[in-house]
């Protein structure tokens, strides 16, 4: 029996049936081709390297060769229900502008990403006074893909910035079932090794809506006392 990536189990259970689907950076479409069978969703793919669209077509998945950072802008604005970046953020050239785009083009966002806050990573930097490599981010900082690592912190903070809405967060750590988190909380900055996110355009209509309560933890409240960033242009 083939083992579903932990992050994949999650979205899987996140994604509607029939939903428009893009998955950014979609590798050999594993992901694409698990929502496509189990959820019927009408998905497509973006990735950029010519092997990783070449698996995707032999499957018989829809794909196009595409990097995530360029070629986010040139589709319509509302085109997907879930648009998803699986633990991809880190690599991109401009995450803020990626993270935008993701919700131009589609009404939420399943976004997971490494916390670099994690207590393994700041224990092997105070103790051995290297980069870290740990089960979330193995490479070492020579061939690493990742150029724009962040704590849980960080990320809030940007989605606070972007006037972003955490519907439902949860932490993934080496197989176990997802938890979920307040992931602007001080404990789970240590805790959490990668932070899988659904997220959307906090609007004013749903200001006041209950939200579906799907990993446990839904409204990203502010921080006690801290004072609300100025919005910039996305």
């Amino acid at each position: 029996m083939t083992t579903i990536r932990e992050d994949f189990a999650e979205i899987l259970r996140l994604v509607r049936p029939g939903a428009r689907v893009l998955d950014v950076g979609c590798e050999d479409g594993e992901l694409l081709e698990l929502l496509t069978r189990e959820k019927r969703v009408d998905g497509q793919g973006l990735e950029i390297s010519p092997a990783g669209v070449a698996a995707c077509l032999a499957k018989g998945l829809a794909v196009v060769q595409g990097d995530g950072d360029r070629d986010l802008d040139h589709f319509p604005t509302k085109a997907f229900d879930y648009a998803i970046l699986s633990k991809t953020l880190q690599q991109m050239r401009e995450p803020r502008h990626v993270l935008s785009e993701l919700l131009r083009i589609a009404d939420q966002a399943i976004v997971s990403v490494p916390n670099f806050g994690h207590w393994r990573m700041r224990v092997s930097l105070m103790a051995r006074g290297r980069m870290p490599e740990t089960r979330a981010l193995p490479d070492p900082w020579w061939s690493t893909p990742n150029i724009h690592l962040c704590t849980l912190r960080d990320f809030t903070d940007l989605c606070r910035e972007l006037d972003l809405r955490v519907d439902a967060c949860a932490a993934l750590s080496n197989g176990k079932p997802a938890r979920p988190i307040q992931p602007d909380g001080l404990l789970e900055n240590w805790r959490s090794e990668t932070a899988l996110f659904l997220l959307s355009r906090r609007a004013e209509a749903q200001a006041a809506a209950v939200p579906q309560n799907l990993f446990g933890e839904v409204e990203l409240p502010e921080p006690e006392g801290a004072k609300r960033k100025p919005r910039r242009k996305a």
